[in-house]
Formats: C-alpha cells, sequence, structure tokens
C-alpha cells in the first residue's frame, strides 16, 4: 500500500476534494433535462467505460498482482452498481428524495470504518452526521412526495455502495499512480454496465447535440476530473471527514433547481441548506476538549 504525504494545507486539499460533490450534484439536473429518458444503464455505461479507456491510454499502466481484483471490486462499488442505482434513482424519484437518501452516507461510513478500519466514532461526528441528515431533508423534501419504492431501494443502495467503496479505498491504499487507479475502475464499471444497457434497454437511441453534451459534462468534469480529485482525497484525508463531503451534492441539486428551474426556496429549505452546511464544516474539524477547573480551597491552593 502507498502511502502518500500531504504537500498541501489540510483546508485546500479538502476545498479540491469538495469539487467531486459538488459537480456530482449537477447529475440530477443533467439527467432530467439532457439525457434521453429511462436510460439509467446507457448513462452509467457512457459515462464510466469512455473514460476509464481514455485515462488508461494516457496513463498506459495496467493493474498489478492484487490490484486486478482490488480494482475490479472498487470499481463495481465506486462506479459500476454506484451509476447504475445512482440514474435509476434519478429517473424514478424526484431528485430531492434522491438526494437524501445519499445523505444517510456519513452515518453509513462511520459504522463501517469503525468495523473495517478500526476507527471508532465520535459523538461529534456521529452528532454532526445526524445534524447533515436533518439539513438535507429541510432543504429537498418539500411538497408532494412520489416515493416508488424501486427508486428508494436504489438509492439506498447506491449510498451503500459508494459509502463501502470509500472505507475500502481508505483500507487498500492506491497504487502509485490515482490516475491510473481511476482509469482501472472506470473500466471496470463499464464494462458492468455496457451489457446490461444492451440487455435491458435495447439498442442506444439516436443522440442529439443536448444530449450528446449531457454525456461529455458527466463523463469529463463529472467522472474522470471529479473522480480522481475524489479518490486522491480519500487517501489523504480522514475517511469520516470525506463522506461529509457528501452533503454537498444535494445542496448543489437543490440550489440548481431554484436558480436554474425557478424552483422556489421556503424559509424551512434556507435553514436546512444552512444546517447542511454546518454539518460538512463542522465535521472538519475535532471535537473541543472541555477543560474543568477545580475551585481554589481555602488555603489558595
Amino acid at each position: 500500500m502507498t502511502r502518500t504525504r500531504i504537500s498541501q494545507p489540510l483546508w485546500l486539499l479538502t476545498l479540491v476534494t469538495a469539487y467531486a460533490p459538488m459537480v456530482w450534484g449537477t447529475t440530477y439536473l443533467v439527467t432530467t433535462e439532457f439525457l434521453p429518458p429511462d436510460r439509467p444503464f446507457l448513462a452509467g455505461a457512457v459515462r464510466s467505460l469512455p473514460a476509464g479507456l481514455a485515462l488508461l491510454l494516457w496513463v498506459r499502466r495496467l493493474p498489478q498482482g492484487v490490484w486486478w481484483w482490488r480494482s475490479a471490486g472498487l470499481g463495481v462499488l465506486n462506479i459500476g452498481a454506484f451509476f447504475a442505482l445512482l440514474f435509476v434513482a434519478a429517473y424514478r424519484l424526484p431528485g430531492g428524495v434522491a438526494a437524501t437518501l445519499g445523505a444517510v452516507q456519513p452515518l453509513w461510513v462511520a459504522v463501517l470504518a469503525w468495523l473495517v478500519l478500526a476507527q471508532t466514532p465520535t459523538l461529534w461526528r456521529l452528532g454532526w452526521g445526524l445534524a447533515g441528515v436533518a439539513g438535507v431533508a429541510l432543504l429537498v423534501l418539500n411538497g408532494e412526495l412520489w416515493l416508488d419504492p424501486v427508486g428508494l431501494l436504489a438509492g439506498l443502495l447506491g449510498t451503500v455502495s459508494m459509502g463501502t467503496g470509500v472505507v475500502l479505498t481508505r483500507r487498500w491504499g492506491k497504487p502509485d499512480s490515482v490516475l491510473a487507479l481511476t482509469a482501472w475502475q472506470f473500466i471496470a464499471g463499464g464494462l458492468l454496465l455496457l451489457p446490461l444497457a444492451l440487455w435491458l434497454e435495447g439498442v442506444p437511441p439516436s443522440l442529439d447535440a443536448r444530449a450528446l453534451a449531457g454525456y461529455l459534462w458527466l463523463a469529463v468534469p463529472g467522472s474522470v476530473i471529479a473522480y480522481w480529485l475524489w479518490f486522491r482525497g480519500i487517501g489523504l484525508l480522514p475517511v469520516s471527514s470525506v463522506s461529509f463531503l457528501g452533503l454537498l451534492s444535494p445542496v448543489v441539486a437543490t440550489l440548481l433547481g431554484w436558480w436554474v428551474l425557478g424552483q422556489a426556496l421556503s424559509a424551512w429549505q434556507w435553514l436546512g441548506f444552512t444546517l447542511a452546511l454546518a454539518a460538512i464544516v463542522g465535521a472538519q474539524f475535532p471535537a473541543p476538549r472541555l477543560v474543568f477547573r477545580t475551585a481554589p480551597n481555602k488555603a489558595g491552593v
């Protein structure tokens, strides 16, 4: 396992890593406004396989030893299963509901990190995790809800898949090149999704310029760049802190709905927005230490 020494300020590394969930927050808007309907497996395959092949041509490096099965497993968890479940939830649920399901990831990661990494969860981060879930719920659960059971199950399983991938990525470390690891995972995930797309959804339809632009956005800024920075951040930052950055996705998704689609935000939603941001920031800091001072005795000691 290769360990990388942190050569930049922690706040800057956190900010760079936060790019990933922020750009992932655009997925719901792009899916509903740009992509052809009811093609979740096609969306996942187009987002992952071409990007993985392009990166592999760039780095010119194949897995060695245990990294054949490690990269395949991580590719299924972080890319293949997660992309498929993400787009199923995006197509079948209101974006707010799907985003809220993803907000439970910090709590799942805390439990899994305790079991796999022996990192005992603190009450400080568990408290911020519950605050984050509450904040995102206030932010995105607004109005009449359509709770499709398939979409709900897909959203929950996607959260579990991504959270498990985060913990195992930290557990196994990474090879010398983060870009190579990213390429291997994209290819593994894409090879899982492509036959499923052809089998379940049939031959892809003809794509117009709008759909091509949507796929290009999800593949390059939303996948290649985002996952490279995300995997780099997982290897350098505390895993529980990284998981809280995922709360930025529903925050960005809701703000885009307000700004682009004209979806008004209520006072409760602004409260949820503030609470979610507070959870993200608060979880990046260690728990404050309380110092108790004893009163001096009569002798003044």
